[in-house]
Parts: structure tokens; sequence; C-alpha cells
């Protein structure tokens, strides 16, 4: 419809005065007017809510693959549903194929591949349609545009069919690949419909290498057949153990189940005299189910060994999700990670954060590196002190992106920066190490190494922008730091009702940062722009200083000087003369109106030897002014 020059400016008065509303409820923040966009429709809110016209889009996969160990050859069918539930008629669908990173003109950041592996034809799709009709396509990069015929209307669903294969490289491991010569974890497999939100629209976004993912919350329904020598784990329920295990090795799958002790269900002796599954020769099918998991994935092994437990993961109810470990016996560390996994479960459904493990399973699969997926972790072989730390980080993931639906691609610092904080105080406990190893320390001084370099970006930058340490540091470091000191701040009891109402938001949905912050804002009735412009949004580093001490009538002043721009808490550390110590520590609110100084006028009744400034825990980039000695008598 044309508009007439009265119903334009009526129309660009009444844009002018939301935005100006909107602007005065969000000023203390920079929103980019896509966000702005996001809440004058009425997709989000400015309380960190949903907003009540929030949607999000859905797919119901049904897989048949086929995995061919002796020619690494993958072959699969798929039916999926999609239904879109956008107010937005779409023409196109955007399907992603992974494996076309592998292709010889692909683009790829610095993630090595090893020249055998690179191809010519990526992904070979076999045939396409769309509700039983060929479908157009066009490839690019590692995504594929699929013409919808009429497009498809806001409530309607597709059915879209794909046969596709394609081959696994041989030598190249990013996240997955194939282990100990026969051993494969297959990642990023399918044709995967990509994410339509009410932020970007399509998420079109070439798969490099580094970056990570967005996907939506789905279901799925996958055979999987292997040979006969291969076991297999995968995303999902496991709905025909009785027709693949023999009797005792079945036996010992359903105790584990509810086990609270590590059950051997496959072991280096059980390897050697075979007989674990029914079939002896040829292929069998493996059957999983997954319902509103954002991805699946499997593995599958002639020779690893597996242990399994289980682990309550909600008190209240007494369900509980089985944990288990898939590995070469070889990997002498991996022979406690089904351990260190129960009591990964254990703690972030009560501790931090407190809320019920989501899935029913959770499989450590012997590989390479570290790196999460739903309901599965690929670790390769680590010391024990960080093999415990490796699994915690991943599983961590369960929450962030997985519950939590996060986009990765732009905000990997909203998953990342929680499964680095999350596990702060569990890491080296279920590895059995001492107490003062604590990952903070090791947090911290990773941070003093980068912080306020020039290479380093505020996490505000959308992740695919950064690259090298500039990714590294604002998607690990600088936010597990940012939400350590909150946590700090707010004391442990609110941090962590916060941090479950902001899930309890956005679990299953797509949070964008500023669903992150303005839900803490909104729960904590407290405006924390002055705590989240400096942190996440601004270049700048931590950096406080010792800068005096003198005494004046009996009493000991000290002045500590904030040089940097970051809020960081003050830990100010008194050694007496008798080895005795004492501590003083202001929270980083401290600093919320703009204090350039923090002082201390105190009696403390002992000679000093020295005093000490923030410590290993908290990062500082110039430590040579944090410590005071009394000068020495002539």
């Amino acid at each position: 419809m044309f508009l007439t020059s009265k119903k334009s400016g009526l129309l660009a008065a009444a844009f002018l005065t939301s935005f100006a509303a909107l602007s005065q409820e969000v000023q203390n923040l920079p929103v980019p007017l896509e966000i702005q966009k996001a809440y004058e429709n009425g997709t989000r809110s400015t309380d960190g809510k949903p907003g009540a016209k929030y949607w999000q889009n859905h797919s119901d996969y049904k897989i048949q693959v086929d995995l061919n160990p002796a020619t690494r050859r993958l072959s699969g069918t798929e039916q999926v549903v999609y239904t879109n539930n956008s107010t937005t008629r779409l023409q196109n669908l955007v399907v992603r194929l992974y494996p076309d990173i592998f292709k010889k003109d692909a683009n790829r950041d610095e993630r090595e591949i090893d020249p055998s592996d690179i191809n010519e034809s990526g992904v070979d799709v076999e045939s396409i349609s769309i509700n039983g009709m060929e479908a157009k396509i066009q490839r690019n990069g590692t995504n594929m545009f699929v013409s919808v015929r009429g497009g498809l209307a806001p409530g309607e669903k597709l059915t879209l069919d794909v046969k596709w294969n394609y081959l696994i490289p041989a030598k190249t491991h990013i996240r997955e690949g194939i282990y100990f010569n026969t051993s494969y974890m297959v990642a990023y497999w399918y044709p995967q419909i990509a994410v339509y939100d009410d932020i970007d629209g399509w998420d079109k976004q070439d798969y490099t290498g580094q970056k990570e993912f967005y996907n939506d919350f789905n279901t799925y329904d996958v055979n999987i057949t292997v040979p006969a020598s291969h076991l297999v784990w995968a995303t999902g329920e496991w709905q025909n153990p009785d027709k693949i295990l023999s009797t005792e090795y079945l036996n010992r799958y359903k105790n584990s189940r509810t086990s609270s002790e590590v059950v051997k269900i496959v072991s280096s002796t059980d390897r050697e005299k075979g007989g674990i599954t029914l079939a002896k020769t040829g292929t069998h099918t493996y059957h999983f189910k997954a319902e509103h998991v954002p991805d699946f994935v499997f593995a599958a092994s002639d020779t690893y060994l597996w242990d399994a437990a289980s682990a309550v993961a909600d008190p209240k109810t007494g369900r509980r999700t089985g944990v288990a470990a898939v590995y070469h016996p070889s990997s002498k560390d991996f022979y406690d990670v089904c351990r260190y996994a129960k009591q990964c479960v254990e703690y972030f459904s009560t501790y931090l954060p407190g809320v019920p493990f989501p899935y029913p399973n959770e499989t450590v699969f012997n590989g390479s590196g570290g790196m999460e997926f739903p309901m599965f972790v690929n670790d390769g072989s680590y010391p024990p002190a960080f093999a415990a730390e490796v699994t915690a980080h991943e599983i961590a993931h369960t929450y962030f992106p997985f519950y939590m639906g996060i986009n990765e691609r732009k905000y990997a610092w909203m998953d990342e920066g929680w499964a680095q904080t999350l596990p702060n105080w569990l890491e080296f406990d279920i590895a059995g190490m001492p107490k003062k190893f604590m990952p903070q320390q090791t947090n911290a001084a990773y941070f003093d190494q980068f912080a306020g370099k020039e290479q380093e970006q505020p996490m505000m930058v959308p992740t695919n922008l950064l690259n090298g340490s500039a990714y590294t540091f604002a998607t690990y470091m600088r936010p597990s730091q940012a939400y350590t000191f909150l946590r700090d701040m707010l004391g442990h009891d609110k941090f962590k009702a916060t941090l479950q109402e902001y899930m309890a938001r956005w679990n299953g949905k797509h949070p964008m940062p500023y669903d992150f912050f303005f839900s803490f804002n909104d729960y904590l009735k407290e405006d924390l722009s002055w705590y989240w412009k400096p942190w996440f949004f601004e270049k700048g580093y931590p950096d406080l200083a010792l800068t005096d001490v003198s005494d004046k009538k009996g009493k000991t002043k000290i002045v500590v000087t904030r040089k940097g721009s970051l809020p960081v808490p003050i830990r100010l550390i008194v050694l007496f003369n008798d080895d005795s110590t004492e501590e003083i520590n202001e929270t980083a609110r401290y600093w919320k109106d703009g204090a350039k100084t923090f002082e201390v006028d105190k009696k403390f009744g002992k000679p000093i030897k020295k005093i000490t400034l923030s410590g290993l825990m908290i990062p500082d980039v110039n430590r040579k002014d944090n410590v005071w000695e009394p000068a020495a008598k002539q």
C-alpha cells in the first residue's frame, strides 16, 4: 500500500515516540538497531524476558545412516519436518553441509586440515526434495540454499528429504574424526537446517573451523548401521540395547543405569574374548531418539572400553542421568573419567548453577582436544588434573550453550565464559588435587598476559569477527573473570538465584547478550550498567596499585589506587612479623560510583612485615606496585 505524506508523518512520529521511550529504558547501554527492532516487534523485552511475540522455528529429523569404517564412507537419508513459527513467509531454506569445509575451495581459518583430507566434492547430495518435489539448490561455502516453491507461510510446515554421502577425513581432527585407526567420532555430519531467528533472519555464516555453533531445538529419530564389530554411543536415549548386546553385557548396561558406582560394561578382558554383541558378522543397527536438543552426534569403536554409572540429577524427584566414559585401553587418565563425569553432573545439578541436569545421558568419548555436544563430549587424553578440568568444562556446556540455546557464532562468551567459570570450585577437587590449585589462579594469570594489549577486543564485538588470541581472550578469559567477580559482588546465594532466574526465562530459547544483562538487572532491581559497560563493551584492563602506606598517630594508613578501568575486587593481605596474617576485602562494587582510591586507616597492634595487594586470584596487569615492605633500618 502506498503511504500518503500525512500517514507517513503520523507513522514517523509514532516511531520516534516509541524509539524515545525505548532509548530511555536502555540508555545506559548501547543497543544495536536490530536488537532495538526486536524490542519494537515484541519478540524481546527490556526487562530481560522473552517478549509476548517471541517465536522460534523447529525441525523433526528422521535419519538413517550407514557408517563403513573400512572405506570411511558415511551414507545417509533423512526426512525433516520443518515448522515455520516466524511472522515471515520463507522463500528458501538454508541447510548446513559442514563437511564442505574439506572442499578444495572452502573458506577455512587457522585450524589445521591435513592436505590429504581436502577433496573436490565435499558432501555428495544425491537427491533433495521438498514435499515430494525435486528442489532447486545453490551451494555457497558450507551452506546450501534450497528454494521453497510458493514459500513457507507463517504457521506452516514442509517436509525436506535428502539423500547424501561423504568421506570422513582420515587425519584431520576438528572436533571429530578417526582415532586409533578404527574408532569414529562423528559430528557435523547430517544436512542441518540453519536457524532463522528474530534478530538476523537466516544464519548464513560459513563454518570455517574455529567458530562454533547455533542451532534450534529439535527432535531426532536416528538409526545407525555399523559393522557387528563396532559398538555405538550417541546423543539421546538408546531404544534397542536388547537387540544389540548379548545377555551378560545387556545386564551390565541395565545395572549401570541405576548404579552409583562405576560399572565396567566392557573391559580389556571382554574385548579380548569377544561376544559383546549378538551379531557376530555383518552389521547391526542402533536406534536412538532425542527430544528438544540442538544437535545429534554419535561415535563407534571396535576397540574402546566402556565404563558407566548414574548420577542423581534431580534430588527432588530422584531422576538420574546415565554417565559413561568410552576410551582406548592406552588412555590411562580415562579410567577415572566416568567418575569425574558423575561428580560433574551432581555438582552442576545442586551447587552451581543448581539446575537439575537436563539430559538423560552424558558420554565422554576418548578422542582429541575438548569439545561439547548435546549429551556427548570429545576429549583427548591428559594428565589427571587437566583431564578433570576438561571433563568439567565440557560437561558444563550442557547448560551453556545447549540448555540455553546460545548463538556461539556471535556471542561465544555467553557459553565458553560460563564453562570456564562454573567448574572453578570443582575441577581439581574431583581429581584429588590440593585446594591450593584453584583454576581461578590460572584464569587470572592468563588474563594478566593479554588484558590491555592491542589484540584485545571487547566481548560485545561479535565472535565471528574475532580470530586467534583476540577470540580466545574475549571468549574464555575475560568473561570468566567478569562472571567470577559478579558472583563475588552479589554473594553466592543471590548470584545463584539470579542466574537461575535468567536460565528459567530463557532455557529452550535463544537469549542474546541484552537478555542476559537486562534479566539480571530486572531480577536484582538494580542497574548494573556500571559493571556491564567496562567488562563487556569496552577495552580495558585490571590494574590496582598500592600507592601509599604510612603511620599516623599509631594507625596504619593504606591507599589503593585504581589505575585500570575494570572494576575488580580489592584484597589486601597484611603479613605481620610473627607470620600471622589479616585480610581486608572489598568487592568490585566499591568502584560503582567512580571512586579512584580505596583507603584503610587502622591500628593493627603488631609490626607489619609485608602488605600484598590482589594476590593470585585477582588479575592485575602490573604486579610490581602490589607489594609494600618497610624500609630496612640503617
